[in-house]
């Protein structure tokens, strides 16, 4: 039997508490759907969870915070996961709060070195009267009964909007509570967004990997736009935010392209003259490049003959050996402190 996370494994302590109609916000292991003896609602904004929560016999799978599936006042007993960016928690707590009926019990699950402390006082803003039920696996568990459920939820309302500026680029970018880099354009990105604008790229339609709100998508197309030329841009992402978000941006800047939401390029078919990303080597508090190793490795099979790949990321990670055995001769194009950008040619 798989090892759950330790959030998960406490939960099991707790499976008497569950009764009713069940709902798990923020489901990271979907193994542990078969190790309850409940069913009901399992939410996940990873794209990848989704596709197996969808194949667990008797429970509905919802994808992100505006998946259709999620009704009001419905819920019994609802468990929130702590999310792994703290700006999520006040989204995923009304979410619960909402799809809750009065009277329901709301557990709060999460692990100390992810911020449960300091998350439960968000937790008692909305439910003063929770309470610690259980300390265990360097978890802890809240609990809060739901007086009055909140009388509305709209994903909609959450977005928020940022002007960007750079290098005689304006854009307004979508935000979401969660989506990497909100409100602002984070190093990496500007090194990247530097080296288009110093060595353009060359391809009538690029993909974007892990496109995160659309920023890199929504540049390149405003930027080739100013020079008379439309460069559709497609983009994936792994969360259930990024991918909204970056249907605004473009739908606010004119932007054209598919956004599809995929754990790595599982979800993906069809060959581009050019792939670009700043990829994430993160997962909660540790460093994780899995995915982008697996991307790395499969990108190859997305890439015309001759194609460029095109990324940024932190100069530790081993991406230049990656990029040299999957894709093809790698250059540097750019670098700082902190990030490199490199370049590859399929062969």
């Amino acid at each position: 039997m798989s090892v759950l996370p330790n959030s998960h494994e406490v939960l099991l302590r707790h499976v008497g508490r569950l009764r009713g109609q069940v709902a798990l916000l923020g489901v990271q292991d979907p193994a542990l759907l078969s190790r309850l003896a409940v069913t009901g609602l399992a939410m996940t904004e990873h794209a990848g969870v989704h596709r197996s929560l969808s194949g667990a016999a008797g429970w509905r799978a919802a994808f992100g915070y505006d998946d259709p599936t999620l009704q009001a006042a419905r819920y019994d007993s609802l468990v929130v996961f702590l999310p792994k960016a703290r700006a999520e928690l006040e989204l995923r707590l009304a979410l619960a709060f909402w799809l809750a009926r009065a009277g329901a019990e709301v557990l709060l699950v999460g692990e100390k070195k992810e911020g449960i402390a300091g998350a439960v006082k968000h937790f008692r803003a909305r439910a003063p009267s929770a309470v610690k039920v259980d300390s265990a696996r360097h978890c802890q568990v809240w609990s809060a009964q739901v007086a009055v459920p909140l009388a509305a939820f709209d994903l909609a309302d959450w977005l928020s909007w940022t002007p960007l500026a750079y290098r005689g680029v304006s854009l307004n970018i979508a935000g979401l509570p969660g989506v990497f880099s909100l409100g602002e354009l984070d190093d990496g990105t500007a090194l990247l967004l530097d080296s288009f604008a110093e060595r353009p790229l060359v391809a009538p339609r690029v993909l974007d990997f892990a496109c995160g709100a659309g920023v890199i998508g929504a540049w390149l197309q405003a930027s080739a736009r100013a020079e008379g030329r439309e460069v559709p841009v497609d983009g994936v992402d792994v969360q259930a935010q990024a991918v909204r978000c970056a249907r605004e941006t473009y739908a606010r800047n004119g932007g054209q392209g598919t956004i599809l939401a995929s754990d790595g390029l599982s979800g993906v078919s069809g060959r581009w003259p050019a792939v670009v990303s700043n990829p994430p080597f993160h997962s909660g508090v540790k460093t994780d490049t899995s995915m982008t190793e697996r991307f790395l490795a499969q990108v190859s099979e997305h890439l015309q003959p001759g194609g460029e790949l095109r990324l940024v990321a932190n100069s530790f990670l081993p991406y230049e050996t990656l990029m040299a055995r999957h894709v093809g001769p790698v250059e540097r194009l750019a670098g700082d402190r902190r990030f490199t950008v490199y370049r590859a040619v399929r062969t």
